[in-house]
């Protein structure tokens, strides 16, 4: 008989075979929950995933991802043909048999910026309906202050009939904000494992550290380790916008921030972070701290600007596309825009990034004429966006006023300028908001260069 899951040992769990032994559930197949669902399962556990989305459990089970699909759907069909990884939208089938059951849902943000803990709270009234006693609960999603061993702890209580410490473990192990959402970025993060009992707190270090290269940070602090995820993710949207505000200074000052951004990491330990326009409009986190701020009658001035600066971000993008077709003598208004890069990651197939749909959106709006295209989508992929998608990179600037690099593509560094200079309709412009191409290249051949934070566009 194996270990108990909450008296569990790092000897316990040291080879394959012993982790073979033991059953993790994933509740929720979102990008976040199946990453974990193929980390554990490489790690040698057996691991159920859920989801109450018939059609994503679907996919899931025959193999199939909706991103990263070059690094994710082999590790899929590997483990669900092996029987390591079954996929299921049956919640009792997944808590019932689990030794561990690993809360992946993440909190909701409303139109108002306020947090939404209903998906939690049904979750977790599902999971305590179905807990066994002495299996462990992981919640890796961000919450707020007080949560997890608050609300969370009360539904899985109030619904199992067990007490937390007593019959079954409670964790809190946050991931923390990522740059990039990939298998190797979580499999590299030292990540915070919080339990306010020490059963719990060795039991949950102990799964983890099985499928972490860095190891674990464990404390018996859970309102600690709450506050310094809120505060890490704070901090990393501050980086964004103390570089966006950067790279608008430079924009008028001349400087190529890029440059000034290289000879900085050269000469201090905390490197700046690149300008960007998709961070304020994808994470919720510091939303959390800001509500926890408010409640507590206290003013977070610089993550509240922060915030704003992000955000405004995409206002700037328009801006900046509007005074290169300006330059080249041609309104916003009927411009031929194509869009360069789709995916979320460079240089693999992933889902596509929301601020590419927002900037098409706000381009639509102002009259442009929007076209889309990445080599690793296809038009089936990114049938909802509505707009028109090129399955090659001639039909995409074909005709175009001007070209928007927005991932930055191995393809797109290695563009050649005087073959654009033939299939666009010039004077054309190139936009680059991943920095890819040098503005003096581009200008030789007689294009317009704008790109964010570089200020060194001559014409």
């Amino acid at each position: 008989m194996p270990t108990s899951i909450l008296h569990l040992k790092p000897e316990d769990v040291d080879g394959m075979e012993k982790r073979q032994k033991y059953t993790i559930s994933i509740i929720d197949c979102g990008r976040i929950g199946v990453l974990h669902a193929c980390l554990l399962a490489e790690a040698g556990f057996k691991v159920i995933g859920f989801d109450a989305n018939r059609a994503i459990t679907n996919y899931l089970a025959r193999g199939k991802a909706h991103f990263l699909k070059r690094e994710i759907q082999p590790l899929l069909k590997k483990h669900v043909k092996n029987g390591d990884l079954k996929i299921t939208s049956d919640i009792e089938t997944a808590v019932a048999q689990s030794d561990v059951v690993v809360v992946t849902t993440s909190v909701k943000i409303d139109e108002k910026k306020k947090p939404n803990y209903s998906d939690i709270e049904r979750v977790c009234k599902w999971v305590g309906s179905r807990l066994r006693r002495d299996s462990l609960v992981i919640v890796t999603g961000v919450v707020g202050l007080g949560i997890t061993d608050g609300l969370i702890r009360e539904i899985l209580e109030n619904t199992s009939g067990f007490k937390a410490r007593v019959d079954f473990g409670l964790a809190y192990s946050p991931l923390r904000v990522l740059d990039k959402e990939t298998l190797e970025e979580i499999a590299s993060c030292k990540r915070i494992v919080a339990a306010t009992d020490q059963n719990s707190l060795n039991a949950a270090s102990t799964v983890l550290e099985t499928a972490a290269k860095n190891g674990v940070i464990r404390t018996n602090d859970v309102r600690t380790a709450e506050a310094a995820t809120l505060f890490g993710a704070a901090q990393h949207e501050i980086n964004f916008a103390l570089a966006n505000e950067f790279a608008l200074f430079c924009e008028k000052a001349g400087i190529d921030y890029l440059k000034a951004q290289k000879l900085a990491e050269m000469t201090e330990h905390d490197a700046l972070a690149l300008p960007t326009l998709t961070y304020g409009n994808v994470h919720k986190e510091p939303y959390l701290l800001l509500e926890e701020a408010e409640n507590s009658n206290a003013k977070l001035r610089i993550p509240t600007t922060a915030k704003e600066i992000n955000k405004e971000i995409l206002k700037h993008a328009i801006s900046l596309i509007r005074k290169a077709l300006r330059r080249c003598g041609k309104p916003l208004k009927r411009a031929k825009i194509s869009l360069l890069g789709i995916s979320q990651t460079p240089n693999t197939k992933d889902t596509p990034k929301i601020s590419t749909k927002k900037l098409a959106k706000m381009l639509e709006a102002k009259g442009a004429k929007v076209s889309l295209y990445d080599p690793y989508l296809s038009s089936k992929e990114l049938a909802d966006f509505g707009y028109p998608f090129k399955k090659s990179l001639t039909g995409a600037v074909e005709g175009a006023d001007c070209i928007v690099i927005l991932t930055s593509h191995e393809q797109f560094k290695r563009l050649n300028l005087r073959k654009l200079k033939v299939m666009t309709k010039m004077p054309a412009a190139i936009v680059d908001f991943e920095g890819v191409i040098e503005p003096e290249k581009v200008e030789r051949q007689g294009f317009i260069y704008r790109g964010l934070g570089r200020g060194v566009w001559a014409k």
